[in-house]
């Protein structure tokens, strides 16, 4: 009996912890929604919340995690072999940074909200898209600047730092293209 008490436990607890692993097709947000039912409502209540459209939330997410739960940053490494840690404190689907997350955290009152949760990852990034449009005036329709500022940090970008990184604006006009992607993939599908 003891064996079977555990065994259910493990079991409760392993259906519990959610699918962290990327969907199949990231190129089809119809897809991505049709095999995790749980993204969808928890996108919708973000932009009924903070009016961060689901496009724009699914494309930001896939440049960040892939929508990879667990996502970390790769480790770095000293004389190329030696381990030093992560290159960030980016974490889960949205891949928010600890200071960040916790900033979240106290500003919305969501003391049990975590990373690996599509529902808590999902309010982050409206509630910090929102931030970005009355801090910076920057539109929620406009993927690639809430990216970059997403990216960059809100003082970092009203500073401009990204204007010195083509590769990061590179990222961004990818972000934009594969919103506007999803968008009318989420149209044609009747998700939108």
């Amino acid at each position: 009996m003891n064996r079977f008490l555990w065994v259910l436990t493990l079991f409760l607890l392993v259906s519990c912890g959610g699918d962290t692993s990327a969907p199949r097709n990231l190129d089809n947000a119809c897809s991505i929604l049709d095999q995790r039912p749980r993204y969808l409502p928890a996108m919708k209540r973000a932009e009924q919340r903070w009016g961060v459209p689901v496009h724009v939330q699914m494309a930001t997410i896939y440049q960040e995690s892939k929508f990879i739960g667990n996502a970390k940053t790769p480790h770095r490494y000293a004389l190329g072999i030696i381990p030093m840690g992560r290159q960030s404190s980016a974490f889960g689907y949205s891949q928010a940074l600890d200071g960040t997350w916790d900033d979240y955290v106290r500003a919305t009152g969501r003391f049990g909200a975590r990373r690996n949760k599509i529902e808590d990852a999902t309010d982050f990034m409206g509630w910090y898209m929102d931030q970005s449009e009355q801090k910076l005036g920057l539109s929620k329709w406009a993927a690639a600047s809430q990216y970059l500022a997403y990216h960059e940090g809100q003082t970092g970008y009203s500073r401009g730092s990204h204007n010195g990184k083509a590769w990061l604006l590179r990222v961004a006009a990818d972000v934009e293209a594969r919103a506007q992607m999803y968008q009318m993939q989420l149209i044609s599908c009747g998700k939108n």
